[in-house]
């Protein structure tokens, strides 16, 4: 009999402000933010995560932001790394490739909302992806706006498609 093999799938979380939005937050946007949330897929023994050079990956934890803050067990999944290396690569040339991201509508945290659906079938939690509307609901999240549109967050890492 066939035993189909299970990888456990992660999410790993960091906040990029390093606690400055729970502290500042209430002041600037007149509401409590928890945190800037970066987020990464760990699976096959690799952090995978979008930045603007595209999809990059490294060993879990390696990133210049350290530790993650936290992490979520997201399940497991069938899919092999081989396919899930595949799927990746089809991801950098459709919708995940260099200078496609954008600070509020297509970037790590979609990526990792994405990844998770396409491996366990679940989605990352709502206060993760709900983030950029929270921010650009307040009168200075729309100022911030322009400003907050040409930022590109890259925490290092390789990209899988070997572009640099």
């Amino acid at each position: 009999m066939d035993q189909t093999e299970s990888y456990p799938v992660q999410l790993y979380i960091y906040d990029m402000s390093r606690g400055m939005a729970r502290q500042l937050s209430p002041v600037m946007l007149g509401r409590q933010l928890d945190g800037i949330w970066h987020t990464a897929i760990v699976i096959h023994g690799k952090e995978f995560f979008f930045v603007g050079q595209g999809i990059n990956n490294c060993p879990p934890g390696s990133t210049p932001l350290g530790q993650p803050g936290s992490v979520v067990d997201l399940g497991s999944t069938e899919v092999s790394a081989e396919l899930f290396m595949e799927y990746l690569m089809s991801l950098a040339v459709s919708t995940y490739g260099r200078d496609t991201y954008n600070l509020f509508e297509h970037n790590c945290n979609t990526f990792s909302d994405e990844v998770a659906q396409f491996l366990t079938g679940k989605k990352i939690p709502s206060y993760i992806t709900d983030l950029p509307s929270d921010v650009l609901s307040t009168p200075f999240g729309q100022i911030l706006r322009p400003l907050l549109d040409s930022m590109v967050v890259n925490p290092g890492g390789s990209n899988i498609t070997g572009q640099r």
